[in-house]
């Protein structure tokens, strides 16, 4: 972790947010005292997939789900 003070923060951050690309944290300090952290953001999230596509990608059911519970009821499944 490397710490430099705010006037060189201000006259260096082209170099500083190299160093923070490549994994380094940098603080930055005011008056001796440490007041920002650089470090690298976190990743972007995965896109996931549609649910409209999920959805048209499974097969139909034979029965209606109506039909389907009375049946799982009768059978005595609850």
């Amino acid at each position: 972790m490397q710490t430099i003070t705010l006037a060189d923060a201000k006259a260096h951050l082209s170099r500083l947010i190299e160093l923070v690309e490549g994994g380094e944290e940098v603080t930055i300090t005011k008056r001796g005292h440490p007041v920002v952290r650089l470090v690298a953001s976190a990743a972007p999230r995965q896109q996931l997939p549609s649910l409209a596509e999920l959805r048209a990608s499974l097969p139909r059911q034979a029965i209606p789900a109506g039909e389907f519970v009375r049946q799982l009821r009768d059978d005595e499944r609850y």
